[in-house]
Parts: C-alpha cells; sequence; structure tokens
C-alpha cells in the first residue's frame, strides 16, 4: 500500500494520498486550504489516478480545495451526512467568517458539484481499497475515522486516518459550532480505545503516532481509560 501526505500551508491541515500502490487509482483525504499544486505533483510523482475525495469532516480547513480537486478529474467528494451542510455553507462550523480566514489570500471556496453520504459506519469500496467508516462526533457532527488494514507497511497491523478526533497528545477541539467535549469522550471510549496499539494513527494536524503511544501518554485517553462508565 501506498500512502502519502503533507500539510496545506494555511493551518497546516495533512492532506493523505493513499492507494492501493503507485501507477493505481488513489483516495485523497482531506484536501485543505492551497493544496492543489503540490497534490499535483504528489500524484505525478507516484502516477496515482483519483477516484475520490474522502473527507473527515466538514471544516473548511480540510475541505476548501474539494471543488478544484474534484472538478478537474469528475469525481465524488465522500462525507458523513451531519456535516454535509458544511460543505453548501461552511459558516455554520466555524467562529469566523471564512472571508476574514482567507483575506489576502486569493483564495475563495465553493462547493463540490457531486456529493455523496459516508455510511453512519461500516465499509467503502474505493480505488481497490476496502475502507472502515467510523462515525465519531465531538469535533463535529459529522467527524469520522477512516480505517483501513496497513498492508505492506512494517509493524503496523492498521492504519487510521483521524481527522481532528485524535491528535498525538491531544484531540481536536470540541468549542466550535456542533462541537461537544461529551460526545467526543464517547466516541474516544468507544471507536479509538478499542484499536489496536499496532494501529498508525494519521491525524488531521501534527504528527503521525499510534495508538499504543497515545493510550500511555494522551490525557484524554487516559482520562476515558480510568473513567470507562462516564
Amino acid at each position: 500500500m501506498l500512502v502519502t501526505g503533507f500539510p496545506s500551508d494555511v493551518f497546516g491541515t495533512n492532506c493523505y494520498v493513499v492507494a492501493v500502490g503507485a501507477g493505481e487509482p488513489c483516495v485523497v483525504v482531506d484536501p485543505g486550504i492551497g493544496v492543489v499544486a503540490e497534490l499535483d505533483a504528489v500524484l505525478a510523482e507516484h502516477h496515482l489516478r483519483p477516484a475520490a475525495v474522502l473527507l473527515t469532516h466538514g471544516h473548511l480547513d480540510h475541505t476548501f480545495s474539494v471543488a478544484p480537486v474534484c472538478g478537474a478529474r469528475g469525481i465524488t467528494a465522500y462525507i458523513h451526512p451531519d456535516d454535509r451542510e458544511l460543505l453548501a455553507d461552511p459558516v455554520k462550523g466555524l467562529a469566523t467568517d471564512p472571508d476574514v480566514l482567507l483575506a489576502g489570500t486569493g483564495l475563495s471556496y465553493s462547493e463540490p458539484d457531486d456529493v455523496a453520504e459516508l455510511p453512519d459506519g461500516g465499509p467503502i469500496q474505493v480505488a481497490g481499497l476496502e475502507i472502515t467508516v467510523d462515525h465519531a462526533p465531538g469535533h463535529t457532527p459529522g467527524s469520522v475515522l477512516f480505517r483501513l488494514p496497513g498492508t505492506g507497511l512494517p509493524d503496523v497491523t492498521e492504519l487510521c486516518l483521524s481527522g481532528d478526533v485524535l491528535f498525538a497528545g491531544s484531540i481536536g477541539r470540541t468549542d466550535l459550532p456542533g462541537g461537544s467535549m461529551p460526545q467526543m469522550l464517547v466516541s474516544l471510549r468507544e471507536k479509538v480505545l478499542p484499536l489496536s496499539d499496532a494501529t498508525l494513527v494519521l491525524p488531521g494536524h501534527g504528527p503521525a503516532t499510534t495508538i499504543g503511544h497515545e493510550r500511555r501518554t494522551n490525557p484524554y485517553l487516559r482520562q476515558v481509560s480510568a473513567d470507562p462508565a462516564k
């Protein structure tokens, strides 16, 4: 399996590309602000053909480039139904107007033409990959984890693209519109903690980590481990 990624210039949002291998169809996960040129370079380097865009949630820093990426290739963007409205009106998920966030960049947002809803849980088949979708609300109502077998990745049993649910040493904020700390704690307890220690986590921001490392060191996972009934 081929997995690569890079942070966007704005907010450092990680954009990932996943494929069975070089020269194959791929999925693009969370194309954020100003990523198109670097994404095109990654695709050309590995001779990849995007088959779909997958969105871990609907915040603008993860969805901004979805329209140009999908539109240039005639492909579909997938998002959980509980975050679908954020593609049409990103203001609903932000504390600041997008025009303010993008002031001086010369960029503007548009909604993708072809949008499909992810299942509330369970697998999807795309680009020759079987991807399990876990609904994990808390950061946004429609936040999800994308999980794949760690085929060909040394010492990795599973790959988890965690969006803004889980970071190395932290979690996504829950104080934006639609966020909920009680929901986040349930998601951490029911969707994250059961994953194996050898699961490689590729978060929406910051460096990669593993479930084993986060189980030992992440204060939020330690909290839900210590208080399983809450």
